[in-house]
């Protein structure tokens, strides 16, 4: 074991700062809570658990402003996820976690231990894990460092999905120049529970025992939170020993084992919590602290695959697959026997004290001795200066976007084929999403849907965001995104209910950057209250630039909704000649940040307008009413590449065409304004449907047995045959990623 720097010595030589923590904060540990200098395991305890990732120290002012309780909440922010009431003693439960910077260094890895992080925060909570989702984001398909990229994190995530028997069923990918440097690594997890099992993470109980269980700790992803709250550039070292390493079929061992804990021998366990960032020192501290207890723990006893680790590198190790318990006492030999059939550790490392200090023991040596809150709840908060950047004042004053488009045909083609529109099949297929044999709508559709056995229910779920919406205006674009989560959600039939979230931004020091994310996080917060729709869970992932340069503010919204019955589930498919189609809500002229825009010249500028949360609920409102009355055969949300892009996606599965005359021309065939639909309609309830919905619904044309799209607008009539609109949709992505 390396001889590790005095206290002294990490003061003298500011050994601190390497780790991130500021002067001010090492003077506030030394002079205000320790009272003397903090060694060397203190200091790195301090050092993961005031990172940003673990403390939220720069974000807790801004995430604040969200809403999170409402009529269907049992269990907001502060678990391991959070919990929504589906009715009939049932709930679903869900969170999204970042795994940007892991990823950027090592892809696969990156990736897959994203997922199984995931998966733990959700049985964690004492649910079945019944579908992932992710959401990604990479450079334009231009270079091999980036086809790279896509292809092992594409890996990753299917590789530990797969293995581990829980279904990806959603999500989104999306390319733009801001993330060559800088990926977004998103992942999502669902699981469903009986509300009688819910569990926390807690460790209550002076005398109770606190277990270590799961996978052996070695030196892998020591420092991970820290190297999370942290940027890229040339010349810095990236850290390859912050990344995790993945084990599938060790966390599938581990889930079955700590689920039969849960549900089958509740009187055992205490409390139950995911040892991710910050590994050992975040689970048990954060469990002490939430109950108001303190704990002695021995890290002689903690299972290790290496030899001589430090007590600094077993409390800080991100090692995978482990989780933290507390169990009651007098059912220790239980608890250690049902994991032994697992082939599992499970370790008695310490205990519940009423002391409120955390005490660590190594090597018959106390090496760290302070308060729990110190970690936790005492950790510093900052209130960041903010500065609109300069470029938001430019893009007010801009002349609309106007584009020159010469052939409608071509365009519309080029648009299909851009990567960010274009069909994910050949990245997604390598997922498995129909294990279980829950999911009723595959990947493709606006939003995934999963029947909950054994009742007529199911739960719709998708991910979504534009960051070049957000670049334009954080605030109205981070709407948008809430918004666009909630149209895919009631376009397969269901109710809103609750969203998760990544908040990836820059570097939260830079008053641009901080400026970003608290006129983002409000737009948010307006949507969500206007759509019922609380935060239950999710996480902020700062410092996503290299060198000096940040992606857009990209604030992904992972949303789930209730459909009460599957018969109301809906897809975006066209489904039988003599439909009649409708337009849903209005279309302006505005293409600022659209696929047309970027397409044609290379950017994304001007100003966001036209949108309105009230006009969105008042469509989303009159579709979901409408597939619930049972007149919709189909519907879809219009979103990148407008109407036309919504269309031929319209077609593609059952090569039905369209006869259409709408009241566009034909830039506003390809605008992107929200609160808009195209859904069908069988003739039999055309009447019903436009009583029912008057002029928020526009009938615009039939589908027809020939795979053909006659589409007349103002100006002139284009026709685009449903095969060639789809060869170039189907064929851009692969030839792209030769």
């Amino acid at each position: 074991m390396l001889k590790q720097p005095t206290a002294a010595e990490i003061q003298a030589t500011k050994l601190y700062q390497q780790w991130g923590l500021s002067d001010d904060e090492y003077e506030l540990i030394r002079t205000k809570i320790l009272k003397r200098l903090p060694n060397y395991t203190e200091t790195g305890l301090f050092s993961v658990m005031w990172s940003e990732h673990c403390s939220y120290k720069n974000s807790k002012p801004v995430l604040k402003k969200f809403p999170t309780s409402g009529q269907h909440v049992l269990q907001g922010p502060g678990e391991g996820a959070g919990i929504l009431d589906i009715g009939d003693g049932q709930a679903v439960v869900f969170k999204a976690e970042s795994h940007n910077h892991p990823s950027a260094v090592e892809p696969y890895e990156g990736a897959a231990t994203g997922v199984g992080g995931i998966i733990r925060d959700i049985f964690s909570m004492g649910a079945t894990p019944i579908a992932l989702l992710n959401s990604l984001r990479f450079g334009e398909l231009t270079d091999d460092h980036t086809k790279y990229l896509v292809q092992e994190v594409v890996a990753g995530i299917g590789g530990y999905g797969n293995c581990i028997g829980i279904p990806t069923v959603g999500g989104e990918i999306g390319f733009d120049p801001c993330y060559q440097t800088n990926l977004l690594v998103n992942a999502m997890c669902v699981g469903v529970i009986d509300q009688k099992d819910i569990q926390q993470g807690k460790a209550r109980g002076a005398g109770n025992s606190v277990f270590y269980v799961g996978a052996k700790t070695g030196r892998d992803g020591i420092h991970g939170a820290t190297f999370a709250s942290d940027e890229f550039a040339d010349g810095k070292a990236t850290q390859r020993s912050a990344v995790q390493v993945g084990d599938p079929f060790m966390e599938k061992l581990l889930m079955d084992a700590c689920l039969e804990l849960i549900l089958k021998h509740p009187d055992w366990l205490v409390g139950i919590q995911d040892m991710g960032a910050a590994g050992l020192v975040s689970s048990t501290a954060e469990m002490a602290e939430k109950a108001g207890t303190g704990m002695i723990l021995n890290l002689d006893l903690v299972p290790q695959r290496e030899i001589e680790m430090s007590a600094y590198e077993i409390m800080l190790s991100e090692s995978q697959e482990r989780m933290a318990l507390c169990v009651k006492a007098g059912h220790e030999t239980d608890v250690v026997a049902l994991f032994e059939r697992y082939d599992l550790d499970a370790v008695r490392i310490g205990e519940v004290t009423e002391s409120q200090q955390y005490q660590l023991w190594h090597d018959g040596q106390l090496v760290a001795d302070l308060p729990v809150a110190a970690l936790t709840s005492d950790a510093p908060i900052y209130h960041k200066a903010q500065t609109e950047p300069a470029r938001i004042a430019e893009f007010k004053a801009m002349a609309p976007y106007q584009p020159v488009i010469n052939d409608v045909k071509r365009t519309w083609l080029d648009l299909l084929g851009q990567s960010t529109i274009a069909d994910k099949r050949s990245l997604y297929s390598h997922y498995d999403a129909q294990v279980k044999t829950n999911t009723v709508v595959l990947p493709g559709s606006d939003a995934a849907v999963v029947r909950i056995r054994g009742t007529k229910k199911a739960l719709a779920m998708t991910t979504d965001c534009n960051g070049r919406y957000l670049y334009l205006d954080p605030k109205v674009g981070g709407q948008m995104a809430v918004a666009e989560a909630a149209r895919n959600i009631v376009a397969a039939g269901g109710q809103p209910l609750g969203i998760t979230d990544c908040l990836n931004y820059g570097n939260p020091e830079k008053p641009e950057v901080f400026w970003e994310f608290d006129q983002s996080a409000q737009g948010i917060a307006a949507a969500c209250e206007v759509f019922d729709t609380p935060v239950i869970s999710g996480n902020v992932s700062f410092y996503n630039e290299f060198n000096g340069e940040a992606i857009y503010p990209t604030p992904m919204i992972g949303m789930v909704g209730l459909i009460r019955d599957t018969a109301d589930i809906t897809t975006q498919d066209f489904k039988s000649a003599g439909d009649l189609i409708y337009l849903v809500g209005q279309t302006d002229t505005n293409l600022a940040g659209s696929e047309l825009q970027k397409m044609l010249t290379g950017k994304v500028a001007g100003r966001l307008s036209g949108f309105s949360l009230a006009t969105e609920k008042a469509s989303q409102d009159c579709v979901l009413a409408a597939i619930q009355k049972g007149w919709v055969t189909s519907a879809h949300d219009l979103s990148e590449g407008g109407f036309a892009v919504a269309l031929a996606e319209m077609t593609f599965k059952e090569q039905l065409g369209c006869r259409v005359q709408v009241p566009l021309n034909q830039q506003q065939l390809f605008v992107e304004t929200q609160s808009r639909f195209i859904i069908t309609v069988r003739p039999e309830n055309q009447t019903a449907f436009e009583a029912f919905c008057q002029d928020q619904a526009q009938l615009i044309g039939t589908v027809s047995a020939t795979p053909i799209m006659q589409v007349q607008t103002t100006e002139s009539t284009v026709e685009l045959s449903v095969t060639e609109a789809k060869l170039s949709w189907e064929t851009a992505i692969p030839c792209q990623m030769k």
